[in-house]
């Protein structure tokens, strides 16, 4: 009879430690997958805190249409990128006011920035199109920057306090459909009426 005994309690132990051997080991395998425990080891920046039931876009990804490196009082401003807006995945889910459609697998434009510690300059990045456009930026804190509309149809946003590092713009269209040209905008000016 006691060796009985002996058999639920051995194994309820080993059943206790198998549990913390794969939770540590899933712990293990997620930090090396660049899960929320650490950034990736290729990322050039700290890891940004996003809060969200869905993922957000991946702001970690290559950016489709390249990366600006720009420091305050940059030459020509504005500083331009041609992109094509718009994607398969609504940005509602990225904010309350956030509209419209992008590709969430990757950015349209990186702008690496360097504000001065003056920060004396306002910092413009909006976009340009003949379509209704919106624009999503993750900023260098991991906030995200949402508009439709702040020149017209041309939606954009305004740091007044620029903060030094990495920002992700992803240009949309209103309505899901068909990519439509647009420019993005980095200026310190702001946009001419």
């Amino acid at each position: 009879m006691p060796s009985q005994q002996q058999d639920p309690v051995m194994r309820s132990k080993l059943a206790a430690v198998v549990a913390v051997a794969l939770f540590a080991v899933g712990g293990i395998a997620q930090a090396q997958k660049g899960g929320p425990a650490q950034a990736a080891p290729e990322s050039r920046f700290p890891p940004k805190e996003t809060a969200t039931d869905q993922p957000p876009p991946d702001w970690r990804a290559e950016p489709r249409y390249g990366t600006l490196n720009l420091q305050v009082g940059f030459e020509p401003d504005p500083r331009e990128v041609a992109v094509e807006a718009g994607g398969s995945r609504e940005a509602t889910s990225v904010g309350p006011s956030c509209a419209g459609w992008i590709d969430f697998s990757r950015p349209d434009v990186d702008l690496n920035y360097a504000p001065g510690q003056q920060q004396q300059y306002p910092l413009y990045i909006s976009a340009v199109s003949n379509a209704d456009t919106t624009i999503v930026i993750n900023d260098p804190q991991g906030n995200w920057h949402c508009n439709d509309d702040l020149e017209g149809l041309n939606p954009g946003v305004v740091f007044q306090r620029p903060l030094h590092g990495n920002y992700n713009i992803w240009v949309g269209t209103l309505d899901r459909g068909p990519l439509q040209r647009a420019t993005v905008r980095i200026s310190e000016v702001p946009p001419r009426r």
